[in-house]
């Protein structure tokens, strides 16, 4: 009987090393073609398209009101009727609104002393304001002590705005103001800012500060490069002197917070109001003040990119042109903006 020889045995792992071979070579080929076409873009003189996006976006938004020459607001306005310069030099306006469509509102309330019953009383006629503004509005609330607490992140639900407004009765601590100022112009950086969205906030507060770190410029400088806002609602505290009773003076550059950052100050009581303890503040008329400033305002924007290349702050400046003989003045709510380029 002849025996066969005896077959070699077959290496199972051959066709998979062969296969792994060709992948590993066709990949290598890929990575070799694409990154080398990598190195070529990035060797061309492009903008990167981080930079592109960057400029592209960049609106610049300038609200303002203009007043004629007996302080009356002036209505009817159109894009074709101002200029805007940045720097100095003239640029072209690419968004124009007239009045205030869509609002972020921030009630910022004191939650230390006498003003936390009078905002109890008061929230339904402060919620109210809210419903004066067009669809895409939002609202927050937070209140302070001696720290700001956000009790409502901004939302578009009213409803949820209620409960936000009580406060608990705590025994009196030192109150911040200045802090929770500076705390609430920076809510508004959790959400991206739409070119036509103006951002508010209104204060309701004794004016009396004691516990800040923050000074009241710090908190104007950053308003202002953020486009919000402040209405300030002052609910002083009296006391007596010479006889009678006086309003405690607020603390240094609490009106400030609303006069320099465009918004206006309002003062609710008096020293008779003061000593009745049932009496009622009616905040009504101030809100429907505080609607009707909004509507009477404009709202101009311009991309940064059309402005010459400079780091640091610009400076922007609104005028009407051709306006005839009638002397009308510009009140703009924000006269600079900071630039990284």
């Amino acid at each position: 009987m002849t025996l066969s020889p005896a077959k070699k045995p077959r290496r199972p792992n051959s066709s998979r090393r062969a296969r792994a071979f060709l992948f590993a070579t066709l990949t290598l080929t890929l990575l070799l073609k694409f990154g080398l076409q990598a190195v070529s873009a990035q060797d061309a003189p492009e903008l990167p398209p981080d930079e592109v996006v960057r400029v592209n976006t960049d609106l610049v938004t300038i609200p303002v009101s203009v007043t004629d020459g007996r302080g009356l607001r002036v209505a009817g306005l159109a894009l074709r009727d101002f200029e805007v310069r940045d720097n100095g030099q003239p640029v072209e306006a690419v968004y124009f609104a007239a009045g205030a469509e869509r609002v972020a509102l921030l009630f910022l309330l004191d939650a230390s002393g006498s003003t936390r019953d009078i905002i109890t009383q008061q929230r339904e006629t402060a919620l109210a304001i809210f419903s004066r503004f067009g669809a895409g509005s939002r609202v927050a609330v937070m209140q302070f002590r001696e720290q700001p607490e956000l009790t409502l992140p901004f939302t578009t639900d009213l409803r949820r705005a209620r409960p936000a407004f009580q406060i608990a009765a705590l025994a009196d601590r030192s109150t911040a103001i200045f802090d929770a100022a500076l705390a609430s112009v920076r809510a508004f950086a959790s959400n991206a800012r739409q070119p036509d969205e103006r951002r508010i906030v209104v204060l309701i507060s004794d004016g009396l500060d004691n516990a800040s770190q923050t000074r009241s410029a710090a908190v104007i400088n950053e308003a202002r490069a953020s486009g919000v806002s402040f209405y300030v609602i002052h609910l002083p505290l009296f006391e007596p002197g010479d006889g009678r009773l006086v309003a405690r003076r607020p603390s240094k550059g609490f009106r400030d917070l609303a006069l320099k950052t465009g918004g206006q100050v309002f003062v609710v009581g008096d020293a008779r109001s003061s000593l009745d303890p049932r009496a009622e503040h009616d905040l009504r008329p101030i809100f429907q003040a505080i609607a009707d400033d909004l509507a009477g305002q404009y709202v101009l924007g311009y991309h940064a990119s059309a402005a010459a290349p400079q780091a640091g702050l610009h400076r922007v400046e609104v005028r009407v042109k051709n306006s005839g003989r009638r002397k009308l003045h510009v009140r703009q709510l924000r006269d600079g903006y900071e630039s990284k380029q």
